[in-house]
């Protein structure tokens, strides 16, 4: 069996992130072989899991895997891991449209995996244990196994709280002024731009039962029944993929996807290098925005446009996407891009799309087949304008896209959208196999 523990919380905000790499860091420093998950599409909060335990953090959201690829993506994650910890998202039992599917609670129940319950003190004594019950009540087919009583205000304040207590308490985390990793517009900062979470591991020490979490971890998998043949077909294609300060927003399970259907990946720097010699393009999400100087000047602007123009296939999402238009403009200020797609991004004040997004490609000559179906996400502040002369290969059933529920600007060797796709094996195989080559 694989030992595994969910953090989840009462709601977003209650310091679940900054507790669920703690523990991760906490662990790390024990010796174990940790392999850290975050429940939902969420890129940022991986980053941290990764620097943390030096494993890639996996994403295991039911709406875009469905309930068997969250199975897979866990147990073929954790083969030589002494223990999972899955971060969660939002609060334990928020799920789409309001429902159980695609809450924590839901891959909980998927996984077989216990519950650690962050509930947010501040504010509160007695009553916050009113929270804790009913949240252990709330579901039965849910193991709350203990609580971690986050931002303690003083000796007397944890006091109060111990009076009435109603769930096993693993620890009691004071609160300390400053501790906190600071946001931007997409989320807190990238993990090569912090070490707060990793650092605060020390505090989850001192103050949590961390044997008694290790103790409770459990799931009903194991990965040896369930795990198959994983080695990587014959490469047949040289993949350059963008990944720097300002293209890091990828799914790991897309990287396993492409390896596994023949491609070699060729990690780059737009912002510091020249274009790699590859045969195909694929630009994730990020913040080119904030690097639109470097990205300016850098050579590699200029080798993606010759080479996209001599008829290479690009792949492109949200960030990707902004970085293929004729330019970026923040704060008043434009920077040049690539020129691929006619159209000019501006960043705006606030998001311009938020959600799961499900989507279908509707057209015959873009490089993804007609009746392509998947699923993915998006979450972006920018907004594209100068949209006359573009096409669209995507109708997305659910989600806003570029404009009105279309998405996929394309030419017959460019797709480039705001969607961050969840990649399917027959979607990857297709890509790779009739249209990368």
């Amino acid at each position: 069996m694989i030992p595994a523990i969910i953090v989840a919380g009462t709601h977003s905000g209650c310091g679940k992130t900054t507790i669920a790499g703690a523990l991760m860091s906490a662990l790390v420093k024990r010796g174990l072989i940790v392999q850290p998950f975050k429940v939902g599409p969420d890129f940022i909060d991986p980053t941290h899991h990764t620097a943390i335990c030096g494993r890639y953090s996996r994403n295991l959201d039911p709406f875009m895997m469905g309930e068997d690829g969250v199975i897979d993506t866990f147990v073929r994650a954790c083969e030589g891991a002494d223990i999972a910890v899955i971060e969660g998202v939002m609060g334990l039992y928020d799920g789409l449209e309001g429902e159980d599917y695609g809450s924590t609670a839901h891959v909980s129940k998927i996984l077989g995996c216990p519950v650690v319950l962050v509930a947010d003190t501040k504010g509160s004594s007695r009553s916050i244990n009113a929270v804790v019950k009913g949240f252990d009540i709330f579901d039965r087919d849910i193991d709350i196994t203990g609580v971690i009583y986050n931002r303690i205000g003083s000796p007397r304040h944890r006091e109060m709280i111990e009076c009435s207590i109603v769930k096993k308490a693993y620890g009691w985390i004071p609160f300390e002024k400053g501790k906190s990793v600071e946001s931007r517009h997409l989320g807190i900062q990238m993990a090569y731009e912090t070490s707060s979470i990793s650092e605060f591991g020390d505090v989850l020490e001192e103050n949590c039962n961390i044997d008694a979490i290790i103790e409770d971890a459990k799931s009903n998998l194991d990965y040896k029944e369930i795990v198959g043949e994983k080695t990587d077909a014959d490469c047949k294609i040289r993949i350059g993929v963008a990944h720097d300060r300002a293209f890091n927003f990828y799914y790991a399970d897309n990287f396993d996807l492409l390896r596994r259907n023949g491609a070699e990946l060729i990690f780059f720097s737009p912002i510091s290098d020249r274009l790699p010699e590859v045969d195909a393009l694929y630009f994730g999400g990020g913040y080119p925005e904030l690097f639109g100087e470097e990205l300016e000047v850098s050579k590699c602007r200029e080798d993606v446009k010759k080479a996209a123009d001599s008829g290479m296939p690009v792949y492109a999402e949200c960030g990707g996407l902004t970085y293929l238009t004729e330019r970026i403009e923040i704060d008043g200020k434009k920077s040049k891009m690539c020129g691929l797609i006619p159209a000019e991004t501006i960043k705006m004040d606030r998001f311009q799309a938020l959600g799961y997004v499900d989507a279908e490609c509707t057209v015959s000559d873009c490089i993804i087949p007609q009746g392509t179906c998947y699923r993915g996400h998006e979450f972006h502040y920018t907004k594209l304008t100068g949209l006359e002369d573009v096409k669209y290969a995507l109708k997305l059933k659910r989600g806003r896209g570029i404009e009105d529920g279309k998405d996929g600007i394309y030419t017959s060797n460019i797709l480039a959208g705001y969607t961050h796709a969840y990649f399917t094996d027959k979607f990857t195989k297709t890509l790779i196999e009739t249209k990368f080559q």
